[in-house]
């Protein structure tokens, strides 16, 4: 499959796209249906509605089926993402989780690149083997790698791009082409680290897509919610299984996902600038021992993350001299990043993932599962650049 000339969601779409073309009461915003259960005229209306013959395209049954506040949002972010439809959940991982369950039986086999979402790695290779799945973790990026761990009975290609923490960009095109020869392989990517104005893999020919709007699709800290978009077909049998799971996005919650697209792409290009200066900065930093962001030229994937992202993101991830008291020092010594785990928001948020997200693991654990005692992961906000840089800095600088 030949690769296409990049074309990302613009701030344009972010605001416009997918949007109903008229809202309640002539309203400018989209109300919030407050709502569990919808109610019929009578019986007649009612199997009209059963037999699929009611023509109301706002017409719903029940809560969990659907909501207007949580379809308007759905409509957006598929056409954000250049999607036949989309899919909203209460959270990222109940996204995966229940595309995964929808898709998925005893017999199959599943392939995950290994950096990526602890979660999502956990779910993959606890629970989806108790229900006698099978997976098999490869390393992030490696498509020769991919290939020899394909089987007939392989049902999913699961990645992220970029990958948390280490930011490794996948050749999507190259992953998408070896399922496609597969022939039984569908594929799965992660993109909440890129955004539509970054990246938009099912251009590349990837199935299926999904956000933890928790993070940059919201963008304000406030809110849980995860989004799966793709092909019209298969999104259809991912909300079958979300009306049978439960895992449903509040309407509420949509309606300020919603109204965080509006801003997505302004924000998101004042992140990947922020990000891109300060990573450039830390790799000059005698007392950072390394860097890892994609539009570094010292990153190994930055030539694919140039062939196919737009921008590079607001996520910077490094390791300084000095182990895992040293980081901590760094950390302590931030005044405007504040320690937290997620990622996405306006304000710049500051981890060490051996503290926050490993903190169970021994030493020898964090080394089998690739973290660094010293790595810390930064999500830089929307604050001006000079006072981000400034204050990772003049942190890293107390190492001295």
């Amino acid at each position: 499959m030949e690769k296409p000339t990049k074309h990302e969601a613009t701030s344009t779409e972010a605001v416009h796209a997918g949007c109903a073309e008229r809202h309640a009461h002539h309203a400018l915003a989209p109300g919030i249906a407050q709502t569990a259960t919808f109610t019929f005229a009578d019986t007649a209306d009612l199997e009209r509605y059963m037999r699929g013959e009611d023509q109301d395209p706002e017409r719903e049954e029940y809560g969990r089926y659907s909501n207007p506040t949580v379809r308007e949002l759905e409509m957006r972010v598929a056409a954000m993402e250049g999607a036949g439809d989309a899919a909203a959940f209460a959270s990222g991982m109940a996204a995966i989780t229940s595309t995964l369950l929808a898709f998925t039986k005893a017999g199959d086999h599943v392939i995950l690149f290994n950096d990526c979402y602890r979660r999502t790695r956990q779910f993959v290779a606890k629970t989806l083997t108790r229900f006698g799945v099978e997976q098999t973790l490869v390393p992030a990026g490696d498509l020769d790698a991919l290939k020899s761990a394909l089987r007939d009975e392989t049902r999913w290609i699961i990645s992220e791009s970029p990958t948390n923490p280490y930011l490794h960009c996948v050749d999507l095109a190259g992953v998408a082409e070896i399922a496609r020869r597969h022939g039984k392989a569908k594929t799965l990517v992660d993109s909440t680290f890129a955004t539509p104005v970054n990246c938009r893999p099912l251009r590349y020919g990837i199935d299926l897509i999904v956000h933890s709007a928790t993070k940059y699709l919201s963008g304000h800290n406030d809110v849980l919610g995860g989004v799966v978009a793709g092909q019209q077909h298969l999104v259809s049998l991912v909300r079958e299984a979300r009306g049978v799971l439960g895992s449903v996005l509040d309407p509420h919650a949509a309606f300020l996902i919603a109204r965080g697209l509006k801003t997505l792409g302004v924000r998101v290009q004042q992140q990947n600038r922020t990000a891109q200066a300060l990573a450039t900065a830390l790799e000059q930093r005698p007392e950072v021992k390394r860097v890892f962001y994609p539009g570094l030229e010292s990153h190994p994937s930055h030539a694919i993350a140039k062939s196919q992202m737009s921008g590079y993101g607001g996520v910077v991830s490094f390791i300084v001299h000095g182990g895992r008291a040293a980081a901590g020092r760094v950390i302590d010594a931030c005044k405007l990043a504040q320690i937290a785990p997620s990622l996405g928001g306006v304000e710049t948020l500051i981890e060490q993932p051996a503290l926050m997200s490993f903190f169970e693991l021994s030493p020898d654990e964090l080394q089998k599962v690739g973290i660094d005692p010293a790595l810390i992961r930064l999500s830089v906000g929307i604050e001006d650049t000079e006072d981000v840089l400034r204050d990772i800095i003049d942190a890293v600088a107390t190492l001295r």
